[in-house]
């Protein structure tokens, strides 16, 4: 095929100009797919996508030595500094090309040759050429079998369970010629019950088994829907061909293509009959305009705590089609015993190993882990949806259904999964950063294919690189084309966060949460920082903290880990300053990053257990502030002499002696108040030599039970007497006293029967006894000490809330 089917150039003419001995000579386009030469980038030209595909590169060639080329583009004055050949303007590995996709309209890049490496010394010369990008639309033609249309609903029909549409439809391959049936079809169902409407975007998927059969071809097209309501819901589907139509948002894009274009049906919705910590139990997680996240079904509010390392957590080997880049793909087999009968695996015994690890971290209490969807270019490179790293409209069907095994059962366990769509070395990949072809085309199939989960963020970048706009732009296309609303987050450098975050806050973006990296010691006055602007904006904001320490070393391992000698900071400055300095800023929670340099790193950890007391700390943390009314209390460092301050005024005080000692409190009212102090070393309430204090005034709050120089809490409960109006409000049950030793009265709306249950963290039902009056009584003497779930049951539905149980 000649190259200028590839590439429509207008020459430039050099005119006789003699260029120096050491210069740059011209500018080639490459395929970097194949690492082939497309021809010469010239002033003028115009590249076709359809003729030469989204994977490419620009190389720099040069006459004589030089030290360096440095390639501006578009404004960007430092888009890619190169020391060695081959010059490319997106960076190689090793000769391999990295995948470019410029945008479409006009574009100016230069060249410049510099005598010393990283652009310094001085300038030799520079090439600089005009370009345009052009991608006509490929001819579509209705395929002779459009299939039957038959529709198969599977799943639990009941309310927050995955129900799956599939349909019969057009046969497809992956890689077919021509069509290609994740861009040029768009699936939607559009699902009504009264007033509630979803659109749910579908997928092509292969031959509906993909997961167990590694099929790459087949006619099934899939929906899946988490519906949120008991009752009849009716669908209507929409199922049209056209260029790209995928992306589109135009209704009538594209053309109609029966039989599956204008089904319509009933689902008949039941009730869950999930128990906690299913997500099911407790209904989609949804930002509700505060600075928490809140359960649908139980109105319970989230605070995280858990994994934000390895970013790798899906290079995993019995994962279909993952390469082994730097040797880095992953066995998880120090978690194979972790895997119980019953749980989930595919192709007779694959997937145990990492259904194992997320089992584990959900044993442990903690309720998030993060990944990375697509890392190409980045340091691992071996996660991406793709049949490859090198064509962006293709996916991997199999690969993405056994990822949805794994996800679903974290689902099931309780755990929030924060998805990472990119990072910094790749946040310019698709599209050159901005919201074009191949970036909404990669964000349709995440949202179709996992959007139904019911406790997730979209991350729309690490350590994110792209302009103002680009990010803007990204929240909100999810903010219109999620039905459900999810959290979305981004992140960025610590050197950047009061630049980038400032142009997102409030109404500016779609975003309703922030992902923070800081310094372990910056994690407490960042999280006040952006709960404070936030707030004041009156579109509070979800501010958690997921990457802490500089890059190399995160959180360590545990002290007796193999092969870990310890480290600054060590695991108790992380408890003292990262985690409770988050949640005692009125922070959402963390994530633990692990670091490039220590045992079971953030690239390298295949074994959880090597953060094992960690995770105790999170536990204990949580459990913690399960017992306050935390989403009506804020930070009031001044109040304290030593320390932080976390309180709801004239009501409840939780203050944190990161450093140990003493402090006095700054009491507003004449109230009486009980006085507790919390280890978060063993998570247990212990009695100190104050058992009671009574304001206006500052108050001292006495010496702490033992370990002075340890870190400790101290709850402070305002004394009340159980009537209907005075006890303490803990999500939508009224209870007192929480922590409670032997009795626990929970006040109830005016209903007439109800059950009220007590559950351990895990669902198991422990007590339950009916509701007597509007205040009752519920001994809990007999539960051992430690975090439960207090649950209302009625005709009304269903109202849940933590307490604590005292020693």
């Amino acid at each position: 095929m000649s190259m200028s089917h590839y590439l429509y150039l207008i020459l430039f003419i050099l005119g006789g100009a003699v260029l120096p001995a050491q210069s740059v000579t011209q500018l080639v386009l490459v395929d970097a797919s194949t690492d082939l030469d497309i021809g010469p980038l010239t002033d003028g030209s115009t590249i076709d996508l359809t003729a030469v595909g989204n994977s490419l590169n620009v190389r720099a060639e040069v006459s004589g030595t030089v030290g360096s080329i440095r390639f501006s583009l578009d404004g960007q004055t430092n888009f890619q500094t190169e020391n060695v050949a081959p010059y490319a303007l997106a960076g190689d590995t090793g000769g391999d090309y990295n995948a470019w996709t410029p945008t479409l309209g006009d574009h100016t890049l230069t060249a410049t040759a510099y005598t010393g490496s990283g652009a310094s010394g001085s300038v030799l010369n520079a090439v600089t050429v005009d370009f345009t990008v052009t991608e006509e639309e490929v001819e579509i033609e209705t395929p002779d079998d459009p299939g039957t249309g038959a529709v198969t609903v599977s799943g639990e029909l009941k309310k927050w369970h995955k129900v799956t549409l599939s349909f019969d439809g057009p046969f497809y391959a992956e890689l077919n010629a021509g069509i290609n049936p994740f861009l040029d079809y768009r699936l939607l169902a559009t699902f009504t019950n009264g007033e509630k409407t979803y659109e749910v975007p579908g997928y092509f998927a292969a031959d509906g088994n993909a997961a167990e059969t590694s099929a790459g071809e087949g006619n099934v097209w899939r929906v899946h829907f988490a519906p949120d309501e008991v009752g009849t819901w009716t669908y209507t589907v929409s199922f049209r061909l056209g260029s790209q139509v995928a992306i589109s948002t135009e209704p009538e894009a594209g053309t109609p293509l029966p039989p599956i274009d204008g089904l319509a049906g009933t689902l008949e919705i039941g009730s869950t009959d999930k128990v906690i910590p299913d997500n099911r139990a407790r209904g989609r997680l949804q930002y509700v305009g505060q600075r928490y996240l809140r359960y649908a079904e139980t109105g319970e509010y989230f605070l995280k705590g858990g994994a934000d390392a390895p970013e790798n957590f899906l290079a995993y080997e019995d994962f279909d089609n993952t390469p082994n880049a730097g040797g880095r793909r992953k066995s998880w087999s120090p978690h194979a015993a972790d895997w119980n009968a019953g749980d989930p695996s595919w192709q007779g015994g694959k997937g145990t190993e990492i259904i194992g690890a997320v089992n584990y971290l959900a044993g442990k209490g903690v309720n998030v882990f993060s990944f990375l969807t697509m890392n190409i270019q980045g340091d691992d490179r071996n996660v991406f949806p793709y049949l490859n790293d090198a064509n962006f409209r293709r996916f991997d069907c199999s690969k993405l259904d056994q990822w949805e095994i794994v996800l679903e059962h974290a689902d099931h366990l309780g755990m929030y999964l924060h998805f990472k769509t990119q990072e910094t070395e790749n946040d310019q990949l698709l599209d050159g950063g901005a919201l074009g072809v191949d970036r909404r085309l990669y964000y349709r199939e995440l949202l179709a294919r996992f959007g139904h989960h019911l406790a997730l963020n979209w991350n729309m970048g690490e350590e994110n690189t792209q302009t103002t706009a680009q990010r803007i732009a990204m929240a909100d296309w999810f903010a219109s084309q999620d039905p459900y609303q999810h959290n979305r987050v981004i992140h960025t450098y610590p050197g950047q966060i009061a630049a980038v975050y400032s142009e997102l806050v409030g109404d500016q973006s779609d975003y309703t949460g922030v992902s923070i990296q800081t310094n372990w010691s910056q994690v407490h006055s960042r999280t006040a920082d952006w709960v404070e602007n936030s707030q004041s904006t009156g579109k509070p904001w979800i501010v958690a903290n997921d990457e802490q320490g500089n890059a190399n070393t995160g959180v360590p391992p545990d002290p007796d880990y193999p092969g870990y000698n310890g480290s600054n900071p060590n695991l108790n400055d992380i408890r003292q300053q990262v985690l409770w300095g988050n949640l005692m800023a009125g922070g959402a929670g963390v994530e633990y990053y692990f670091g490039y340099q220590l045992p079971e790193s953030d690239l390298s950890l295949q074994d959880y257990r090597s953060r094992d007391l960690s995770w105790d700390y999170i536990r204990h943390a949580l459990t913690f502030f399960r017992a306050l009314p935390f989403t009506q209390m804020d930070a009031h460092d001044e109040w304290v002499t030593n320390g932080w301050c976390f309180a709801q005024e004239n009501q409840n005080y939780a203050v944190y002696l990161p450093d140990g000692g003493t402090t006095s409190l700054q009491l507003m009212d004449d109230g009486t108040y009980d006085v507790q102090w919390y280890n978060p070393r063993t998570g247990s309430f212990l009695q100190g030599a104050i058992e009671s204090v009574t304001g206006p005034g500052l108050i001292d709050l006495g010496e702490p039970p033992a370990d002075p120089e340890e870190d400790w809490a101290i709850l402070l409960t305002r004394e009340t007497v159980t009537t209907a109006g005075e006890v303490t409000e803990v999500a939508s049950l009224r209870l007192y006293p929480n922590p409670a030793q032997e009795y626990l009265y929970v006040e109830v709306p005016n209903i007439e029967r109800g059950q009220i249950r007590i559950l351990g963290l895990d669902g198991q039902l422990l007590q339950t006894q009916l509701v007597q009056e509007q205040i009752n009584s519920v001994d809990v003497s007999g539960l051992p000490a430690g975090s439960y779930i207090i649950e209302l049951i009625s005709d009304t539905g269903r109202t849940q809330a933590f307490f604590v149980k005292m020693q």
